[in-house]
């Protein structure tokens, strides 16, 4: 089982919900320091500490392992050594600290508007 913060097209609902849905155990709503970023089809985290101004809404996910590879297909992410827009990082719960777990996030804006609110849904 693995924990993961989904903010954006992976939410329940959403265009790539879809994607992981047959891996998902459990979903509970949930917020992350942060600003959110509109590149259009899909949104960009940029993280901050606790205390900032700025939190991102969205859900906390329990998936099966099987799913991490759907996951990282459609995130382009794989892995550390290699150049690509997301990390994934571990993170915690802004609002509930003992929910914690992986997030896919960008490092800046890559000049993208910011969504206000940091809601994808209210975007």
């Amino acid at each position: 089982m693995i924990p993961l913060f989904v903010y954006g097209t992976l939410l329940v609902g959403e265009a790539n919900h879809p994607v992981i849905a047959p891996y998902v155990w459990s979903v509970r709503p949930g917020a992350v320091y942060g600003r959110l970023f509109d590149a259009g089809g899909y949104p960009g985290l940029v993280l901050s500490g606790a205390g900032t101004h700025g939190r991102v809404q969205g859900e906390w996910m329990v998936i099966a392992e099987e799913g991490m590879p759907r996951l990282e297909e459609l995130e382009e992410y794989y892995g550390t050594e290699k150049g690509h827009d997301y990390e994934r990082v571990w993170i915690r719960d802004g609002l509930r600290e003992e929910r914690e777990g992986w997030t896919y996030a960008w490092k800046h804006s890559h000049g993208y508007p910011e969504i206000e609110g940091g809601s994808w849904r209210s975007r």
